[in-house]
């Protein structure tokens, strides 16, 4: 998984090449059609447009609820939330100790949140927004993660 989220999910990659070819198709009629039905054609191009356009805004306001939704994180116990054991396997404690030992340290249970986070693929700008982190040790959780996933494979 890449680092930025730029890239379309499939099915908002769907809907806007489906807008882009609506746009092409737009363009060719009007281009092809006669004088005397350019009127009728140009409203109906109208209102193909304005669909379009709420598709695309549709596709935003979905990323930008997506971005807003609160995380699902494990019940809090008495130090913070609490993961087993197995769900924190290839943790990197010994690279995350120095962030730790600074000033203005990050909490070790939003650590190991970002690493879950990491786990399931989210990028490190996300993360370090989300959970409130610095930038570094959220890419540091992510290098990490990616190459715990290499090493697990065959």
């Amino acid at each position: 998984m890449s680092t930025s989220r730029l890239r379309p999910r499939p099915g908002e990659a769907a809907a806007l090449l489906t807008v882009l070819g609506l746009l092409v198709l737009e363009e060719i009629a009007l281009g092809m059609a006669e004088e005397d039905e350019r009127p009728v054609i140009g409203g109906i191009l109208i209102g193909a447009s304005g669909t379009g356009l709420l598709v695309v805004g549709a596709v935003l306001l979905t990323r930008w609820l997506d971005a807003r939704r609160p995380l699902p994180l494990p019940p809090a116990g008495p130090d913070g939330p609490e993961y087993s054991a197995r769900a924190l396997e290839g943790f990197p404690m010994e690279a995350v100790r120095p962030l730790l030992l600074a000033e203005n340290a990050p909490r070790l249970d939003r650590l190991y949140s970002a690493w879950m986070l990491a786990r399931s693929g989210r990028p490190a700008p996300w993360i370090a927004r989300r959970l409130d982190l610095p930038l570094d040790a959220a890419h540091l959780l992510v290098d990490a993660a990616r190459s715990a996933e290499l090493d697990q494979r065959p």
